[in-house]
């Protein structure tokens, strides 16, 4: 609200909805919700970097990033 600007073209709308869909699904299954509703309940817990760090895959060849997935 209050601002006018652009965003860069990032590609088709069907592989962007389809990336935000898969980290929609992602997001529900990390909490446990079932649905809209049981998501909207759910609390995240703040974790140190080490912890961030310690999530990601780690101790592996990674062959491909995921478009979405960063280190």
């Amino acid at each position: 609200e209050g601002i006018e600007g652009r965003v860069a073209y990032k590609g088709f709308l069907r592989e962007v909805v389809h990336q935000f869909t898969g980290g929609l699904r992602a997001g529900m299954g990390y909490c446990g919700a079932k649905d809209i509703g049981s998501l909207k309940q759910a609390i995240f817990v703040k974790i140190t970097n080490a912890g961030m760090r310690e999530s990601h895959a780690h101790d592996i060849e990674i062959t491909r990033e995921a478009p979405n997935y960063s280190r």
